[in-house]
């Protein structure tokens, strides 16, 4: 593995935790949406940290969104509207946004804004 690999995994793995503690430090007893990025595809979950358990997930790899889009944009805002609608449909209204060690910027925040115009808060 290459100097420049390694570095960049440590530096993301720096900016993971740096989110994820700022989220338990904040943490009101809010659910975690947490976002994960692949250079493909999106997927989001809603986790109940304290129970320890998924209450809902969406991905773009699920079967009527992977035959539409692959890792765009559009796919990523789909995604957002799925797990918010998922997310509502089990009683969840409010939630943190854990990003992890992605940047706050294209697929991540079109998911976001689109989970946000489908009625979740964060």
């Amino acid at each position: 593995m290459s100097r420049t690999i390694r570095l960049n995994n440590q530096q993301a793995d720096k900016r993971a935790a740096r989110v994820r503690r700022r989220l338990r430090a904040d943490n009101s007893g809010r659910l975690r949406l947490s976002v994960h990025r692949t250079e493909n595809h999106i997927s989001a979950q809603v986790i109940d940290d304290a129970k320890g358990h998924t209450v809902a997930a969406a991905s773009s790899l699920e079967k009527d969104l992977r035959k539409t889009n692959k890792g765009n944009v559009v796919a990523a805002a789909k995604v957002g509207e799925l797990i918010a609608e998922r997310a509502k449909k089990a009683g969840v209204t409010e939630v943190m946004f854990d990003k992890g060690s992605f940047k706050y910027h294209g697929r991540v925040k079109a998911l976001a804004e689109a989970a946000r115009a489908a009625g979740i808060k964060f």
